[in-house]
């Protein structure tokens, strides 16, 4: 399934009953495996939980520790970046080179590699002397 489809079609399902602002995530594995996220609100978090996270979190519950590609979809008039928090997880998993392209329901895409979405990335090798 095309990770544009996957994440069109989880979007649908997000709980957003403050923002109504619905947000879908799908992402690819090496391997081939899609998982996908949406963003989750509650009263008393109502910004909730990105897409992003989701769809990693299904990945890492579904075995698969590394995204070869990723997909993000929102009803705005430009493209959605990942939020900072999102960016370093996705960094996680991901190689620099990665794409993440999001879109929007009118058609507007914008690809970005991880290195472009965060720049100075924190690595594990940043606490050697730790």
């Amino acid at each position: 399934m095309p990770l544009l489809d996957a994440a069109t079609k989880v979007r649908l399902r997000a709980y957003a009953p403050y923002s109504r602002f619905k947000v879908g995530a799908s992402l690819r594995t090496p391997s081939g495996a899609v998982f996908v996220g949406c963003n989750v609100e509650n009263v008393a978090y109502p910004e909730g939980t990105c897409a992003e996270a989701g769809a990693i979190a299904a990945m890492i519950a579904g075995g698969e520790t590394r995204i070869a590609e990723l997909c993000v979809i929102a009803d705005s008039p430009e493209p959605v970046t990942p939020c900072g928090g999102c960016r370093q997880k996705i960094a996680e998993f991901a190689d620099q080179d990665v794409k993440v392209t999001m879109t929007t329901l009118d058609g507007k895409s914008k690809t970005m590699t991880v290195a472009q979405l965060l720049p100075g990335l924190f690595t594990a090798a940043h606490m050697d002397r730790a």
